[in-house]
């Protein structure tokens, strides 16, 4: 598996953090997901890719829903944890390991394809768009939620993509909405809806050890924190409570049609 170094930073970070990704992390939590179901016609039994899986939650909701679903990510470790927390729920999964950018699955093979709080790690998000525009059977649909930033923000866009760079240093880069919309019209793909929620983070210590942040680089990400833009602390709602720092991810649900 030849991987470009965006993609084996990615593997390298998800592969020595896998454990924290398991049970109890804050995406454990398949709120989001089933809210975004109501809103695709699924057959009775679909045909699932989980792109970029991590601890598998996305996918393993829609195998408790009865759906045939493949969990893929290109970290082995994650998917070995992803599959057993399935089987301890009793539940039936097939895994594949692969980057986001390039599929080894046939035309029109599924009937949903998901990608969760992932494609900020990818080397190229258009690819990954192609590729699920090509995998999607007619009448197929995306699902991706990942963080974003308005349209229309380039301050507090660059701002958050120096925290988060410094944080974990296989971030890439958030994809506005406006640029997602653009990828997937371009792809043949129909958005049915492209919407921004806020979405309260953790303490900045929990997304620290998350990403197993180096000491040099936590103490940047609070000087950041601390000298903030106007309008990074508008959109993100940076605050203290208890003593703790906080902020509001800002969270897109983007839903599309082949």
């Amino acid at each position: 598996m030849q991987l470009d170094p965006v993609q084996r930073a990615a593997q390298e970070q998800f592969a020595r953090q896998s454990e924290r990704y398991g049970k109890g992390h804050i995406l454990e939590n398949v709120a989001d997901v089933a809210d975004a179901l109501t809103q695709i016609p699924l057959p009775g039994i679909a045909d699932v890719l989980d792109v970029a899986t991590g601890g598998g939650h996305t996918g393993l909701h829609l195998a408790s829903l009865g759906h045939r679903v493949t969990l893929a990510d290109i970290a082995a470790p994650m998917l070995e944890k992803a599959a057993a927390l399935g089987a301890s729920r009793g539940l039936r999964v097939q895994t594949r390991q692969h980057p986001a950018e390039e599929f080894p699955y046939a035309d029109a093979s599924f009937d949903l394809v998901t990608c969760r709080v992932a494609p900020h790690h990818f080397s190229s998000p258009e690819s990954f768009v192609c590729e699920t525009a090509r995998v999607l059977r007619p009448g197929g649909h995306f699902l991706l939620i990942d963080g974003s930033v308005e349209d229309g923000q380039p301050e507090a866009e660059e701002w958050l993509h120096q925290v988060e760079k410094l944080r974990d240093p296989s971030h890439h880069r958030f994809v506005t909405p406006g640029t997602w919309t653009k990828f997937c019209e371009a792809a043949g793909l129909k958005v049915k809806r492209a919407t921004l929620a806020p979405m309260k983070q953790p303490d900045l210590n929990w997304y620290f050890d998350c990403a197993a942040t180096t000491p040099q680089n936590r103490r940047q990400v609070l000087d950041l924190v601390a000298h903030a833009p106007k309008s990074a602390r508008r959109l993100f709602r940076l605050a203290e409570e208890d003593g703790k720092i906080v902020w509001w991810w800002q969270r897109l649900t983007l839903i599309a049609a082949r």
